[in-house]
């Protein structure tokens, strides 16, 4: 009986030897664009190479790695189909609420998440810490312009300039307040900003006495997908203190949809 306990906990305690030498293997070829060799895998991952050579059979075989016309390795592709897979069950809203809940608390502001649909952007959640009378609350499910908006310029940062061009032509560039953008060249300056800067404001642009800041969440091709935002009133405005804050929350948030933050 002990033998046989003792048989079970040594297979176990190979299994799992395997298991971590092969995660090894996985991080050297996803760390690398071109196909690795065997020579080259054995010394990133301190493995034998007749080691580091039967467990990437295995992964050949079933689909996580492929060989190369020059014998090589790289990553197979059956992690693309279970990004694929895990990337369906995502849900930015899931993914952001803890961060949205954090920066919250650390500035007791109103946080919004946002996504674009067409012209405008959609509110899609919102938290908020009962700290002041007056707090800025956008309603789940409210729209607003892109131009106008901290989020939307994001979205339309990630544009080109005929698509920018093709935005102010259809909207018009109509105005919120005096301080709303209403030129395309304005608009055009006010983008190559935020792309310089990796953030965007809204300086009472869509309702007087309210100001935003913004980040981008984006995916694992960069691409923006939602957009992170602290509204608050003008007077009670930081941003240099929570510029880096924001930013955070939004990076926090693109790691867990496959973004590199």
């Amino acid at each position: 009986m002990v033998k046989n306990a003792t048989a079970a906990g040594a297979g176990r305690t190979t299994s799992i030897q395997v298991v971590d030498r092969m995660l090894h293997l996985i991080d050297a070829l996803a760390s690398s664009d071109e196909a690795l060799s065997l020579t080259a895998l054995a010394h990133a991952t301190g493995l034998h190479p007749s080691t580091a050579h039967r467990i990437l059979a295995a992964m050949v075989q079933g689909g996580f790695a492929d060989r190369s016309a020059t014998g090589g390795y790289r990553l197979g592709m059956r992690f693309l189909e279970l990004g694929n897979a895990v990337r369906a069950r995502l849900s930015v809203r899931e993914a952001a609420l803890p961060a949205m809940r954090e920066l919250a608390r650390a500035t007791g502001e109103t946080v919004n998440l946002s996504v674009r649909q067409g012209d405008e952007i959609l509110y899609v959640e919102r938290t908020a810490e009962n700290r002041s009378m007056m707090r800025v609350v956008q309603t789940v499910g409210a729209r607003a312009p892109l131009h106008i908006t901290a989020a939307g310029k994001l979205f339309l940062a990630q544009e080109g300039a005929e698509a920018v061009a093709d935005y102010a032509s259809r909207t018009g560039l109509a105005a919120r307040t005096p301080n709303s953008t209403t030129t395309l060249a304005a608009l055009a300056a006010e983008l190559a900003e935020v792309r310089r800067l990796g953030f965007a404001r809204d300086r009472e642009e869509a309702e007087q006495g309210v100001g935003c800041i913004a980040a981008a969440v984006t995916d694992d091709t960069g691409a923006t997908i939602a957009a992170l935002s602290l509204s608050a009133p003008a007077d009670r405005q930081k941003p240099e203190q929570w510029t880096p804050l924001v930013r955070a929350a939004a990076a926090r948030v693109s790691k867990a949809m496959g973004g590199r933050g």
